[in-house]
């Protein structure tokens, strides 16, 4: 079978001890499959600009291209339609531990992609945020590296993240399930104490959730190896690409074995998602329970337009409201000067950035979780990390960088089947760009103006049921012994690789925001 999105058989890869040599499936990939160039990626900063147009007309082709390839890869052998965890094939310890966190059917995602995965077949998986990738892809992870110790700072498993948020929630949902079938799982990023995860990875560890640069980190000081990686999953593989990750991906994944199963799960596709399966899965099985921008049907899109005098007062009169409300703005600063804004306006607030470490990104989000704080401000880089309940109500006090990062911020919201209502507070200079930008995610939105006071403010204002403050214990912040603490290595608080060592620094635009 020949595709530009599969590696050919003559790479010198040997089978997977995993991977049957010939399944009798129909081919996952179509004859042919387009190629493009990279496109620009990272922030652009500025709380007052209006949403990128999306690109070049070549490069928006060349996307859609690759959704058309992947359509026709996923009709051409259709997913398993079973929920049972064990007739999918999860081995019985694993039933047991999901069973006992009342998880006990199959999302569409892990639906579609556990026997496979299980069968040892690299997968490509695409779902939207919020759908139950961490469980489609952390499960034959998990069963795969049961029965077997790892030795010292060897593990056999990897997980590579976009973000340290990311890398604490699939290392949460993962380590009970792991503990029941004795997997020991480790998170490694930045901003937290490098020491404390040397010497966890030194007592030895199974399975490493990680962010780039902080893993390459690691494997330099010689604390960690790649060489026994026998599963490898990338998550998030568009906003790795979008947040200029991909030399580090590409530096990891090299150091990996050949022979090893790769998984790839992204919510979005385009030409660097592409170039990553056509260098790195082997005949992979594509796997799609969504199309790219259904998380829209479960969630109601509004606009507001506003002067620009007018728009904190507006902020602040929605952020007052009883229950959760997350606002999303391009940078760190703007972050913080919302936060002070709501403040002196009465509206309590937090905010994660890049530019808080690990510990205080944590303590927020827990708090937000857990009622004590019922707003939440972060930036782009923290949308993919931010899961948690019970979110109704996502703003855009700036605009997205593109229709992506839009679908991306808005998923926080009407998880799992759940309804939500997502709303853009935007100035009149706005407008036209954010059209667009809903156009091309997929979106209907009639956008109307408003001041404070007026009827479509007060509408969300008075949304929203009251939140019930939880008492739940302090979280614990790095690996199995983990606290609060400061960056413990030379890396942006994202995991991105900085100069070290004789390289050249990463441009600014790339660095997390």
């Amino acid at each position: 079978m020949s595709s530009s999105y599969a590696r050919p058989a003559s790479s010198g890869r040997p089978a997977s001890s995993g991977r049957p040599a010939s399944s009798g499936r129909p081919s996952s990939r179509t004859s042919s499959g387009p190629r493009r160039s990279s496109r620009s990626a990272g922030p652009t900063g500025g709380a007052s600009r209006s949403p990128k147009a999306g690109g070049s007309a070549a490069s928006r082709s060349a996307d859609r291209e690759l959704e058309v390839w992947f359509e026709q890869a996923a009709a051409a052998n259709p997913a398993p339609t079973e929920t049972s965890f064990s007739k999918l094939g999860l081995p019985q310890a694993l039933v047991t531990a999901l069973e006992r966190r009342d998880i006990r059917t199959a999302f569409p995602i892990q639906a579609a992609t556990l026997a496979d995965a299980m069968g040892g077949h690299d997968v490509l998986g695409r779902a939207r945020t919020g759908s139950g990738k961490t469980l489609a892809f952390g499960l034959p992870m998990l069963a795969r590296l049961a029965g077997t110790a790892s030795a010292p700072r060897t593990p056999r498993g990897l997980v590579l993240v976009p973000t340290r948020e990311l890398a604490v929630q699939v290392r949460d949902a993962l380590e009970p399930l792991g503990h029941a079938i004795g997997v020991k799982t480790v998170a490694v990023f930045g901003g937290a104490p490098l020491g404390r995860q040397i010497a966890t990875l030194e007592r030895g560890v199974d399975l490493v959730v990680a962010t780039p640069g902080r893993l390459l980190d690691l494997i330099e000081r010689r604390s960690c190896s790649l060489a026994q990686i026998e599963v490898c999953v990338l998550d998030e593989a568009d906003h790795m690409a979008d947040m200029g990750f991909l030399p580090d991906v590409k530096r990891l994944l090299d150091m990996t074995p050949a022979g090893s199963q790769r998984l790839l799960f992204s919510a979005t596709l385009d030409g660097a998602v592409g170039r990553l399966v056509r260098t790195y899965l082997t005949d992979p099985v594509a796997r799609a329970v969504d199309s790219a921008e259904s998380s829209i049907t479960t969630m109601e899109h509004r606009a507001i337009v506003v002067r620009n005098e007018d728009k904190v007062d507006v902020l602040a009169e929605i952020a007052a409201r009883p229950a959760r409300t997350l606002l999303f703005v391009r940078t760190k600063h703007g972050a913080d000067r919302l936060v002070k804004q709501l403040g002196r306006l009465g509206v309590s607030a937090e905010a994660i950035h890049g530019n808080r470490n690990q510990g205080q990104r944590q303590r927020a989000l827990d708090a937000f979780s857990r009622g004590e704080s019922r707003v939440l401000v972060a930036t782009d880089v923290a949308a993919r990390g931010i899961h948690i309940s019970d979110v109704d109500l996502v703003v855009h006090a700036d605009p997205p960088n593109d229709h992506k990062d839009y679908l991306h911020r808005s998923g926080r919201t009407a998880r799992a089947g759940a309804s939500g209502v997502v709303v853009s507070v935007l100035s009149p200079d706005q407008v036209k760009g954010s059209r667009h930008m809903f156009s091309r995610a997929g979106v209907v939105v009639d956008p109307v103006h408003a001041r404070p006071g007026d009827q479509p403010v007060r509408d969300l204002a008075e949304s929203g049921e009251p939140v019930v403050v939880s008492t739940a214990p302090p979280r614990s912040y790095e690996g199995s012994n983990r606290r609060p603490g400061g960056d413990g290595d030379r890396r942006n608080g994202s995991g991105a690789h900085q100069h070290r060592r004789g390289r050249r620094p990463r441009p600014q635009g790339h660095r997390a925001a």
